[in-house]
């Protein structure tokens, strides 16, 4: 089973002191993940006064920071709209990501303005696509675009808080991308309260999943880990029965 590390997101370090925030703090995190069974690395770049950002300086800055510390780290970045004023400077932004500072991988959210357009300018700047939904309003769009059939996976994001919905919505939906003709490997993932029925949910599936600090902060006990590591040896030992 694939395994994601989304190691920081929008998450505030009042929620957890080691969500990783700086470049460093990315890399270090990012190098932790990998070494406790993740496969894939899903990082935000955040500014000096804590706001996510896909402006190209920075996200070049953070991935040739990772290129350094370990070119064999798969990493990956998200598109989402909350990080600039508009789709047009989204547009901008990704057109200017440097040629020689990649990541491997963006994702792409069907709820949004322009979703297919950006999915679009992924593939041509040479990145691996991922497209996400977080409602069965979102499907179809995503069934429609052109980049449809070109998705590394596709990301099942709910929204909703109370954990069978999210189950129950997360298989709702993989089951009309499925009926559709898609071919490619479907993630589950959740929030909070969602996230452990969740991945365990995607384990029962044969579906892939997502931990880490932006989707949530405790163990499946409730208890806090000392960072994003302890979550993915977590979803392991899950795995593992």
């Amino acid at each position: 089973m694939l395994l994601k590390a989304a190691i920081n997101g929008g998450r505030p370090t009042s929620e957890h002191p080691a969500v990783p925030r700086t470049i460093e703090q990315i890399v270090e995190a990012s190098r932790a993940v990998i070494a406790a069974g993740a496969d894939v690395v899903h990082a935000h770049v955040i500014t000096e006064d804590g706001a996510q950002t896909i402006e190209p300086e920075a996200v070049g800055a953070w991935v040739r920071a990772m290129r350094a510390a370990d070119p064999a780290i798969v990493i990956g970045t998200t598109t989402g709209l909350w990080t600039v004023e508009s789709h047009a400077e989204r547009m901008r932004h990704l057109a200017g990501w440097p040629g020689d500072a990649l990541p491997d991988f963006a994702s792409v959210a069907f709820c949004e303005e322009g979703a297919a357009e950006a999915a679009e300018l992924v593939l041509e700047r040479g990145m691996v696509l991922e497209s996400a939904v977080w409602s069965i309003e979102d499907v179809p769009a995503l069934l429609a675009s052109p980049t449809l059939h070109r998705n590394v996976r596709i990301l099942i994001e709910p929204e909703t808080e109370d954990a069978d919905d999210a189950v129950a919505e997360c298989r709702r939906i993989a089951a009309v991308i499925r009926a559709a003709g898609v071919a490619a490997p479907i993630l589950y993932h959740g929030y909070d309260a969602t996230v452990w029925p969740v991945v365990e949910a995607a384990i029962a599936d044969r579906c892939e999943t997502r931990i880490g600090f932006e989707d949530g902060v405790h163990l499946p006990d409730g208890s806090l880990p000392a960072g994003n590591a302890e979550l993915v040896a977590a979803v392991r030992a899950l795995e593992r029965g």
